[in-house]
């Protein structure tokens, strides 16, 4: 691999190169594999000390803006949650925080506006679902959270997780995303949620009809918030940040959290307190790590096809990076008698719906996809992750990987290059 062609983060250190015959993936519980040709596509270079340098002058003098808090706690019982709720945060699955959730649930939990950055897979949805949850009034029907996410698969995701940890809570939630039915997000608002999870058109779409009503909201999370902070999605919340409470609790969570990300949310936040992971600490511990050098663009896909009979085994994810390369991939592998489902951003809600259904009920075992998946998505039962090619952006790495592995569990990931 040539190092020049993709300047790695500390992150991909621990690329372990294998080459045919193939090593026996049966025997690693979870995988991350790439696979490599030639040289990286056109900007993937990343360059470690500007993003380094940029992020020093972010914080540099800015302590006057943001809040410290140094307080952590090794157990749920001790962050002073309710009762039920930690009912529903134990029959979720819980059982000791993490990192981030040691750190991060109680501030958020105090009203706190906060900036909180942990790797893929360590559980910052259930951290900021905690926060959520513990704040509501239940006694009072009324949007009182928003959540934005970029995705709607996210958006779903997060709705499943803030749903099952306050069950024991009585708390109604609602997703409005766009490719579903305007009138029914209209009946369920009117009828009354606690908290609205959603992707920022329809969110702002449904503000602007007074369908989803702003006067009770005190709290403002944005998920994966360097991508909703990106060109794409920057005016929107904005626009929506313009239509609530002039008097909002905000909090903002992301596995990476570049520098111009982190300035723009000096816009809309109140000296937050900051839970940063600095860019060397950004690891993927608990998945192991492997590519194979295939030489040649061509030979990737024969090399997918040998790999297929082990991939059959397990729940595997293999990302591309484009919406053609999903469905050129995903005819090769079936004109070659392999069961594949496929998923992308042009095919419509329903259909995204019932694939990613088959996918987490098993039924289907092997998915092809493009970054749409790289953010938030937990299928539990995913151990192999493989990258047919490198994502376009470094930090998708990261996310990508995190598809495995999952808070507490192990994982292997693979890149085909």
């Amino acid at each position: 691999m040539d190092s020049n062609a993709f300047s790695p983060l500390p992150l991909y250190d621990s690329f372990t190169l294998i080459s045919k015959p193939l090593i026996n993936l049966r025997s690693l519980s979870l995988t991350a594999l790439a696979v490599m040709a030639g040289s990286a596509p056109e900007g993937t270079q990343f360059d470690a000390r500007q993003f380094d340098q940029k992020l020093n002058e972010v914080l540099e003098g800015q302590d006057e803006f943001f809040t410290s808090y140094d307080e952590s706690h090794d157990s749920f019982d001790a962050m002073g949650l309710q009762e039920n709720l930690l009912r529903g945060i134990y029959a979720y699955g819980f059982e000791k925080p993490s990192a981030i959730q040691q750190r991060g649930i109680v501030p958020f939990c105090k009203g706190l506006d906060v900036i909180q950055q942990a790797q893929s897979g360590t559980g910052k949805t259930a951290t900021f679902c905690s926060g959520v949850l513990q704040q509501l009034d239940y006694s009072l029907v009324q949007c009182q959270a928003l959540v934005l996410a970029p995705t709607r698969e996210l958006a779903q995701q997060i709705e499943k997780v803030m749903r099952a940890l306050g069950d024991y809570l009585g708390v109604k939630v609602h997703a409005c995303v766009g490719g579903t039915s305007v009138r029914e997000d209209q009946r369920i608002l009117q009828a009354g949620v606690h908290v609205v999870v959603g992707t920022p058109g329809r969110v702002f779409d449904m503000l602007k009809r007074q369908s989803l009503r702003a006067d009770y909201i005190k709290m403002f999370v944005l998920d994966e918030a360097d991508e909703m902070l990106s060109r794409g999605f920057k005016d929107q919340i904005y626009d929506i940040f313009q239509l609530l409470p002039p008097k909002i609790q905000v909090g903002v969570f992301s596995a990476t959290m570049p520098p111009e990300a982190l300035e723009i949310t000096r816009k809309f936040m109140s000296k937050p307190v900051r839970i940063l992971v600095k860019r060397d600490e950004l690891t993927l511990e608990g998945i192991k790590q492997f590519y194979v050098n295939v030489e040649k663009e061509e030979w990737k896909l024969e090399t997918l096809c040998d790999l297929y009979e082990t991939l059959a085994i397990t729940q595997s994810v293999i990302f591309v990076n484009t919406r053609r390369k999903v469905d050129w991939l995903t005819d090769k592998m079936r004109g070659r008698d392999h069961t594949v489902s496929a998923t992308h951003g042009d095919m419509d809600q329903n259909t995204r719906d019932i694939i990613m259904r088959e996918f987490r009920s098993g039924s289907s075992r092997v998915l092809i996809t493009t970054d749409l998946l790289a953010r938030g998505i937990d299928v539990q039962q995913v151990s192999l992750v493989i990258n047919y090619d490198l994502p376009t952006q470094p930090e998708n790495y990261l996310h990508r990987i995190g598809r495995s592995g999952r808070f507490g569990r192990k994982g292997v990931w693979r890149s085909t290059l």
